[in-house]
């Protein structure tokens, strides 16, 4: 699938973010002992729900084309933060399906199917500038 997919965010007061998308507004906060409102989820939050309802989708995806039913599907996101950055990041998948190795398998076809552990797991080129330069990549 070509093309790009931008977002952008507007700052309204202290760290409170607005991000429309299409036809929604998200907001995203800090909680008050970082200096927020608490008026939304903190980007970290919202990074690793897009990794859980990605992934969620994903196995929708994988299950429907091999007619295997979900009741119940869970996916949980958990990040260990390191200094700035998470280190580590773990997916765990639950359902009502009571053959482990089946629902194992659909969790590892899963993975070639969601964008945002794709993108995670391979570390896509990141750059930072002015609106009106030419992107350069980031030299860390």
């Amino acid at each position: 699938m070509a093309g790009h997919l931008e977002v952008a965010a507007f700052l309204e007061e202290g760290y409170r973010c607005t991000i429309p998308i299409r036809q929604f507004v998200l907001t995203a906060d800090e909680p008050p002992a970082a200096g927020g409102g608490d008026r939304g989820p903190m980007p970290t939050e919202l990074l690793l729900a897009s990794l859980a309802s990605c992934f969620t989708m994903a196995m929708a995806h994988v299950a429907r084309k091999e007619g295997v039913a979900l009741p119940d599907l869970a996916v949980r996101v958990r990040g260990e933060y390191e200094g700035m950055r998470f280190a580590r990041i773990r997916v765990e998948v639950d359902a009502g399906l009571s053959d482990r190795e089946r629902l194992r398998r659909l969790v590892e076809r899963a993975v070639r199917y969601c964008y945002v552990s794709n993108t995670l797991m391979t570390g896509p080129q990141l750059s930072f500038g002015l609106g009106d330069e030419a992107p350069a990549p980031l030299n860390p």
